[in-house]
């Protein structure tokens, strides 16, 4: 049986200021791009956690250099080769970016991995895969474990996909499209793509390493051929991990600041201020020692009715915040977060509803109701993002043991210590 932690709990309003490490996704993709550019290159400050090692050890396995240089990790691109096998563990980036990079190389690439896995949506990029000239070997599955069987080069050209279910789809094969013979013209034909930011983050680190993207039409992204330059990137902190530092200003009624907080970004987690604020938080900038995005808790949480179809990461801390909140709230536009890490909707009903809170699933969405909490066992389903749910619910909830708070080293090393020293502040 995973063990439990007993999430700890203020004893009044925390005061604190926290670092955070580097964004996952902006690592991974980093990385992706550093493997497929015309020279060496360094991603400083990268987010080392599960995900983005495991991003590292398959970009070496097909042939890559990834370096270790003090904090960073250096980049070296070489002729890329198969016979080789990717883990994916839990990671959607490593699963959906890294099969249309193995088409450049030449032999089979293996890929497989946790067995909740084999679950989450793959078909659409194999589907893809094959339709600009790579072979696919997944006997019809659509899912883990499969074979891209690479032969150096990809002819590329237009593809037409359903990308409703996640972003990733499309930032798949926008990666390493400018490496394709004829480019990639992607074209999203379904409902509308959740996590549009993702996708203008890919777009925005391509554009960077000079490769031509024409993104005017909506549904519609074409990706020019030519080379990706080398760059050297510097990894922002990831704000989805922000969430829950924030959001115990509101149920403490303290003060956080997160160091660093850019001032542009295309991270979804940056709606944090907007959602918070409507949550009866104060959000300001601060500059000096200890410059970065400062949140100070209401007297109350108030309730909020959110169209979280961009912005779904978010969600798990959100929703534990309006199982606190004094007013009702319903979070909407979210029917494909069923297909992350876990069925994050079904999980979230289950796990707050265990603790007295008042919820109501929808096919796309959650109706929460104040209510009493109680404590008790918040299960995570070894999701990163639920764990954050648990804790939040504990820093205002006495009793609430959160399962497996190791799965936060997905995107967090460490995050149970973080998490009690800004608590005890």
């Amino acid at each position: 049986m995973t063990e439990t932690w007993p999430a700890p709990r203020p004893t009044g309003p925390v005061a604190s200021v926290v670092s955070l490490p580097g964004s996952k996704s902006l690592t991974n993709r980093a990385l992706v791009l550093a493997a497929l550019a015309d020279g060496p290159g360094a991603v400083r400050r990268p987010l080392r956690s599960r995900d983005t090692l495991l991003m590292a050890s398959a970009l070496r396995s097909l042939g890559v250099g990834v370096e270790d240089r003090d904090d960073d990790w250096l980049v070296t691109p070489r002729p890329m080769a198969g016979d080789a096998a990717v883990d994916c563990g839990l990671a959607g980036t490593v699963m959906r970016f890294v099969p249309p990079v193995a088409g450049l190389a030449t032999g089979r690439v293996d890929f497989d991995g946790d067995p909740h896995m084999r679950n989450r949506p793959i078909g659409e990029v194999l589907t893809a895969l094959a339709a600009l000239g790579i072979r696919v070997e997944d006997d019809g599955r659509g899912a883990l474990p499969f074979t891209v069987v690479g032969t150096g080069t990809v002819p590329g050209g237009t593809v037409v996909i359903d990308a409703s279910a996640s972003s990733q789809f499309v930032s798949a094969l926008l990666l390493a499209g400018a490496r394709y013979d004829r480019g990639v013209d992607v074209r999203h034909d379904g409902k509308p793509v959740p996590s549009l930011p993702h996708i203008e983050m890919t777009v925005a680190m391509l554009r960077e390493r000079g490769v031509e993207v024409d993104d005017a039409d909506a549904n519609r992204w074409a990706v020019a051929p030519g080379p990706i330059a080398a760059v050297d990137e510097a990894v922002e902190p990831d704000l989805s991990n922000a969430a829950p530092f924030l959001a115990l200003a509101a149920t403490t009624g303290g003060t956080v600041t997160v160091r660093d907080w850019p001032a542009r970004t295309t991270q979804p987690g940056d709606a944090l201020r907007d959602v918070l604020t409507r949550m009866g938080c104060t959000v300001e900038d601060v500059t000096g020692p200890d410059a970065g995005l400062r949140v100070t808790g209401g007297d109350a949480i108030a309730g909020i009715d959110l169209d979280m179809h961009d912005i779904g990461e978010l969600t798990p801390a959100v929703a534990a915040l309006c199982a606190l909140a004094e007013s009702p709230s319903h979070l909407r536009g979210i029917g494909h977060i069923r297909g992350h890490e876990t069925d994050r909707l079904a999980a979230l009903a289950a796990e707050l509803g265990a603790l007295g809170a008042d919820v109501t699933e929808h096919a796309d969405g959650l109706t929460i109701r104040p209510a009493t909490l109680h404590g008790g066992t918040f299960h995570t389903y070894a999701d990163h993002r639920m764990a954050h749910a648990g804790v939040i619910i504990g820093s205002a909830v006495e009793g609430v043991l959160v399962e497996d708070i190791a799965t936060t080293g997905k995107t967090f090393p460490d995050f149970a210590a973080a998490w009690s020293r800004v608590v005890e502040s």
